[in-house]
Parts: C-alpha cells; sequence; structure tokens
C-alpha cells in the first residue's frame, strides 16, 4: 500500500507515520530523512539541494522529487511507504503523480489527520526536545521521566522556536494557504480519507489500522 499523510504541523501524522511503517513493514519515508541522508552520502542530488539549504533557500521541487524518486526505488518499498511531509503543494502532488505513473504505481491512500487550529497550538506548547540527540516529549502526551530532562542522553530538554504559540500560528497560516488545498485535490482523486485526531493516539492509530486493514 501507498500512503501519503496529511495533516497540519502539529497534528501528529508523523507519528502515526511512524506507526503504520511498524505495523505493516513498509518503510516511512520522510522528506527531511532523505535530505540529511543525501547529503551525508554526498550524492549529486544531496550535493546541489545542500547549495540551497546553505543560502536558506528551498529546495526545488524537481530536485526533492528526484531524490524521492530515489528512495521509493529501493527494494525495501516494493510492498509500499508511507509519505510524511511531501507533497505540500499542488505542484508538488501533480509532480508526484506524474513520477509514479511511469513507475506504473499510484497513491493508494492520503490519510488526513485533522485536528482544529486550537488544539494544534495547545499541544506544540507542550512539546519539549533535546538539545543534544534531538529527542522529543510533551508534557502531557509523552513526558520524560525526569521533568526536562532527556531519557535517552541526560541533556536539558527546551521549548522549541517552532513550537512557541507565534510561530505555530505563521506555520498553520502558511498551511491553510499552500497544503490545505491537497485535501481537496487527493479528495478528487478519490483516495482522501479523513481521521479524527483529537483523539487519544492509539485510537488514532486504532482507526488508520481499521481502514487499511489488520
Amino acid at each position: 500500500m501507498r500512503i501519503i499523510m496529511l495533516g497540519a504541523p502539529g497534528a501528529g501524522k508523523g507519528t502515526q507515520a511512524k506507526k503504520i511503517a511498524e505495523k505493516y513493514q513498509i518503510p516511512h519515508i520522510s522528506t527531511g530523512d532523505i535530505f540529511r541522508s543525501n547529503i551525508k552520502e554526498g550524492t549529486e542530488l544531496g550535493r546541489k539541494a545542500k547549495e540551497y539549504m546553505d543560502q536558506g533557500a528551498l529546495v526545488p521541487d524537481e530536485l526533492t522529487i528526484g531524490m524521492l524518486m530515489d528512495r521509493i526505488r529501493k527494494g525495501d518499498c516494493a510492498k509500499g511507504y508511507v509519505l510524511d511531509g511531501f507533497p505540500r503543494t499542488i505542484p508538488q502532488a501533480e509532480s508526484l503523480k506524474k513520477a509514479l505513473s511511469e513507475m506504473e504505481q499510484k497513491i493508494d491512500f492520503a490519510i488526513n489527520v485533522d485536528v482544529p487550529d486550537e488544539k494544534i497550538i495547545d499541544r506544540m506548547a507542550g512539546r519539549r526536545a533535546c538539545i543534544a540527540c534531538g529527542a522529543t516529549y510533551h508534557i502531557v502526551y509523552n513526558p520524560s521521566r525526569v521533568p526536562d530532562v532527556c531519557d535517552v542522553c541526560g541533556a536539558g530538554l527546551v521549548l522549541r522556536n517552532d513550537d512557541k504559540p507565534e510561530t505555530v500560528k505563521k506555520r498553520l497560516s502558511v498551511y491553510h494557504d499552500q497544503t490545505k488545498p491537497l485535501i481537496d485535490y487527493y479528495k478528487e482523486a478519490g483516495v482522501l480519507v479523513n481521521i479524527d485526531g483529537t483523539q487519544e493516539l492509539n485510537k488514532v492509530f486504532s482507526d488508520i489500522a481499521d481502514l487499511l486493514g489488520a
């Protein structure tokens, strides 16, 4: 099964993507991870992407699609994959559709984890990240064993600038402008499924598993 995860930043789509990948034994493909991997391995696409990132510029769609398709062609994607963080815009969705059709593939499910803005702002304000290893926690839903101390490496935890309410509101505004139209796009394609993301984490996953089949 080939799945796209949709939802606003902080809706929990990344967490659900990982759980889907684990249950169904298919890769969880995050564009951020792909960028880091290509840059680390020094691939031609990675070097080009790094040039843009070093300048603080967005990586062009054609480069992102190139790296993504390289990843999808690997053997572990033969039974499917979960895409997390891509596409973000209608042009990216069109490019992805074209690239997949050339491989005689198509998206089977676009899962929209639906959470109202005000709940997302509250959720993000409770997130904490390790300043050393990057592990993430939540003061209510996934607290560290010792408050403000990372379980993994013992370093301090902080509220990242990205998770502060004023920043979250800006990110949500961008999401509504650029990414939310994808919901209509995949609805028209007949593959959209809306999941209530306000529920407890395991209940959200249970609903997704019911949809995909146990």
